[in-house]
């Protein structure tokens, strides 16, 4: 884990249970948290990481996403460095 980043493994989950995890940790949260890191793989389908680029998009906390080279993570910034 690096310096104000929490990464969250939602391999195995259901879109039901991801989404708790999600909002769980945007709830927690504190100042020094600048990024989300969802693993969400990619080969196993889709439906996790559509929700999550669907859902958190605009959610309130969330300045913007970040997809990056792997597509099995998506970033949430929740503030600059």
């Amino acid at each position: 884990m690096a310096a104000g980043t929490i990464t969250i493994d939602l391999h195995g989950m259901t879109c039901y249970q991801a989404q708790v995890a999600i909002d769980a940790a945007l709830r927690r949260a504190g100042r020094a948290t600048y990024r989300l890191e969802l693993v969400h793989g990619y080969h196993g389908g889709s439906a996790i990481r559509d929700m999550v680029r669907k859902t958190y998009a605009r959610h309130p906390k969330v300045l913007r996403l970040e997809l990056g080279l792997n597509p099995g993570v998506t970033e949430l910034v929740l503030r600059e460095y």
